[in-house]
């Protein structure tokens, strides 16, 4: 099986077409269960953010893979697949490795380092994992590409070196000491927003959210206040700032709600504030276009420099193991087949000299064993080593080709002592 990583993201579509894109919720389940049911998939998962829907799959068609998940990616966000397709960009084997490892790492983020992909992509796993479209090779992959994600923030600081979306939105929105803030919306973006509000300075914050439970506990968080999401209209006649991170597909915010000045922040896809709103005076509105544009977090320095070097350690060292576990059952056949040989030949043997006590039966057994495992030691050590090499898989084929091995019989991949 080969990883094909297919998607869009805010490098290859505007974020009006992401907002088109964007799959949540069952809709997101019910593409997951449908990429994973095509023929040529053998496991799926699917990666969808506010600046990226990326499906990752198992195939062992490319073209097949490719062409299915295309039409069902149109089919499950009702953009015409000859719209939708210039914005796709495709990712076979090794490069799909590297894109996933460069989106965890947050190299591939609107905002460069930002650690908020890196739950998101496990979140992603989790589902796949709960809906069980995923198998041993995502599995795998996926769990080291978090491991390296996770390396990445802990040894180069590159969380510290780029800004979140909720901070690079706040910088555009001037001094933030004093002023009162709504928050709308309870989730991981709003809990992020909260923070980062609480973090400047802002001591008035309010959560206005749909189960008043919730966000009462993300307000207790930063000695705010909750409301129900019914009273965000009443709560916008005192707020200086407003941070909506809903994406319920509908505008939670509208030009004629808001009678006085206000820097409005809409992390969300879709939108949850009506883009009129920037016709209102005094109201300034940034969204995923806005930050796009701005260029902030952008930048690269030391930090970024070192996780794309990690990144390429990474990868490097991933396909090594890969390419070794790859001839891994030609020499379990190989070792397999020869223990075969070695007890037949010893039942022989000891048939044709019955006489020999246990003591010489056992030493004549083992000096076999230990002659044959010094044969294959060298040749089995070898052809790991040479797998990791350019036309690698060469030597195991060879190796097939010399002993006969069939490493998929069964009784090839019992378990032998390597």
């Amino acid at each position: 099986m080969s990883v094909l990583a297919i998607g869009l993201s805010h490098r290859t579509a505007p974020v009006a077409m992401l907002e088109r894109v964007s799959v949540t919720g069952d809709a997101l389940v019910k593409l997951l269960h449908d990429v994973r049911q095509d023929a040529c998939v053998a496991e799926a998962m699917v990666v969808s953010t506010c600046n990226r829907v990326e499906v990752y799959a198992a195939v062992d068609r490319f073209h097949a893979a490719f062409a299915s998940i295309c039409d069902l990616l149109s089919v499950h966000t009702g953009v015409a697949a000859d719209e939708l397709r210039p914005h796709l960009y495709v990712h076979y084997e090794e490069r799909a490795v590297e894109h996933l490892f460069s989106v965890v790492c947050g190299l591939d983020s609107m905002v460069v380092g930002e650690g908020q992909i890196l739950g998101q992509v496990r979140r992603a796993l989790k589902l796949a994992q709960k809906q069980g479209t995923v198998g041993a090779v995502l599995n795998e992959l996926v769990q080291q590409a978090l491991r390296v994600g996770k390396r990445a923030q802990t040894d180069t600081g590159i969380d510290k070196a780029g800004a979140s979306l909720v901070s690079a939105g706040l910088a555009l929105a001037g001094e933030l000491p004093g002023r009162r803030a709504l928050v709308v919306g309870a989730g991981s973006m709003s809990s992020l927003a909260a923070a980062t509000l609480a973090r400047a300075g802002v001591t008035d914050i309010v959560v206005a959210n749909r189960t008043f439970a919730r966000g009462e506990r993300l307000a207790a968080s930063v000695g705010g206040r909750a409301v129900e999401l019914s009273a965000v209209q009443e709560e916008l006649a005192a707020a200086d700032i407003v941070i909506t991170c809903v994406g319920a597909g509908r505008h939670v915010i509208t030009p004629d709600m808001l009678t006085r000045e206000a820097f409005l922040l809409d992390l969300a896809l879709p939108h949850d504030i009506d883009p009129a709103v920037r016709e209102v005076p005094g109201v300034t509105l940034v969204d995923l276009e806005t930050i796009q544009e701005s260029g902030i977090g952008s930048r690269e320095g030391d930090a970024v420099r070192s996780v794309r070097e990690l990144v390429s350690q990474e990868l490097d060292a991933y396909l090594d193991a890969e390419r070794a576990a790859k001839v891994t059952p030609t020499v379990v056949a190989l070792r397999g087949k020869a223990a075969g040989v070695v007890e037949a030949e010893l039942g022989r043997l000891l048939m044709r000299i019955p006489h020999l006590d246990d003591k010489t039966r056992d030493e004549v057994a083992q000096a076999v064993h230990r002659v044959v495992d010094k044969l294959l030691h060298e040749p089995t050590v070898r052809v790991k080593q040479l797998a990791t090499s350019p036309g690698g898989d060469h030597y195991a084929q060879a190796l097939r080709e010399l002993f006969d091995l069939d490493p998929k019989m069964p009784e090839a991949v019992r378990e032998v002592e390597l």
